[in-house]
């Protein structure tokens, strides 16, 4: 909603409605558990073809994806590869506005394809890691949590979730630049996606992380974030 705020939206679907959308598409697709939904707003149905947004005229369309859908990522340890793409910074194009043109991480992955990781690790063109092609990036070093700014990487329900868990059961953290050397030599690194999961990472460009085990930081968040998932889907 944050983001068709900022793209001029002349209308968008209150979250009550965008409730009942969802239950609608589970419903007619007799879906109950283990499904995995992505929600699409696009500004409508144009009167031609063109890039003017007033060409929109009957909107907008909201698009429900539910579909079953196993865990995108290993839960025995991811590897990742640092990308020669570069995160773009604000002044470029804002990363807090979530939007479908996903060349930059599409390139970034098929770097990372090649290299035989998992996901691409990407830089902000200060070279301060940003995120990974399609998460969220958190470290621990002696026992301290530590994720970058917002600077060239989205907002994210997963990461503002896990930093809320540090808040709530007081386990320490910063938010700050972070290079790549900070991530190579920390004790543990994880990551987070659309898919709610929180990912170890046990291998960075060819490097061990930590003792290439899940730590217990990782473990103890993962937990926490569980436990709060399934508290708030019962109440649903």
């Amino acid at each position: 909603m944050h983001s068709a705020k900022a793209m001029a939206f002349d209308e968008i679907p209150s979250f009550d409605a965008m409730r009942a959308a969802i239950r609608e598409t589970l419903e007619a697709n007799g879906m109950r558990d283990g499904c995995h939904i992505r929600l699409t707003l696009s500004r409508g149905l144009k009167v031609t073809s063109g890039m003017d947004p007033r060409l929109n005229q009957s909107g907008p369309t909201l698009i429900v994806l539910a579909e079953y859908k196993a865990p995108v990522y290993d839960k025995g340890g991811l590897t990742l590869a640092t990308s020669s793409l570069r995160r773009f910074p604000a002044d470029c194009l804002d990363p807090k506005i979530h939007h479908n043109n996903l060349l930059q991480s599409i390139l970034a992955k098929v770097e990372a394809n090649a290299a035989g990781a998992d996901d691409a690790i990407m830089l902000d063109t200060r070279g301060f890691v940003a995120e990974t092609n399609a998460t969220h990036l958190f470290m621990v070093e002696g026992g301290e949590l530590a994720t970058s700014r917002t600077v060239a990487c989205p907002e994210g329900v997963t990461r503002s979730t896990v930093l809320e868990l540090c808040r709530r059961h007081e386990v320490p953290h910063r938010v700050e630049d972070l290079s790549l050397t900070e991530f190579h030599r920390a004790d543990e690194v994880f990551c987070t996606g659309t898919m709610g999961e929180l990912a170890a990472v046990t291998r960075i460009d060819g490097r061990t992380v930590g003792n290439g085990e899940i730590g217990p930081v990782t473990r103890r968040l993962s937990e926490l974030y569980t436990e709060l998932t399934k508290a708030e889907s019962e109440e649903v």
